[in-house]
């Protein structure tokens, strides 16, 4: 029997609609991570983008435990001698609600341009709006104690 591989023009993409009001952060994020590769589908191929659209909404009440509101810091390096900077998770989400879910999510997705394509296919935004009405999202529900 022969292993079955998917071809790119035979991938089927669906839109899921996640809210993360009251969620914890890494919990959405390997949710998000796992439908952009399309690891919930029976047809996952490694080197071929089988994931689904992720539309997040209410990213600005995802929770984090402990201390990691303050504690938690984020680096980014200009390029330049001593360029290195970081801000606090707070300080973070002060300056965009979605900025934290972007970096978990981008950290889980492979480091090469398929992952890039995949992390394009992620759309997350502040409030309970958002403009993808005409896809037709379907509500994804989340498993588990965490509702």
């Amino acid at each position: 029997m022969k292993t079955y591989s998917a071809k790119p023009l035979e991938v089927e993409r669906k839109w899921h609609l996640i809210d993360a009001e009251g969620q914890h952060l890494g919990r959405v994020a390997t949710v998000v991570a796992n439908l952009l590769r399309g690891k919930h589908k029976p047809q996952y191929t490694p080197n071929v983008d089988t994931g689904d659209f992720v539309i997040v909404i209410n990213a600005d009440k995802i929770k984090v435990t402990g201390l990691k509101e303050t504690d938690k810091m984020y680096y980014h390096h200009t390029g330049y001698p001593g360029g290195l900077r970081k801000a606090s998770y707070k300080e973070l989400v002060e300056k965009n609600a979605a900025l934290p879910l972007e970096k978990a999510v981008k950290g889980m997705l492979p480091h090469n341009t398929l992952g890039a394509k995949q992390f394009t296919k992620l759309k997350i935004y502040s409030g309970d709006k958002h403009e993808h009405e005409a896809q037709k999202p379907v509500k994804y529900e989340f498993k588990g104690e965490n509702k």
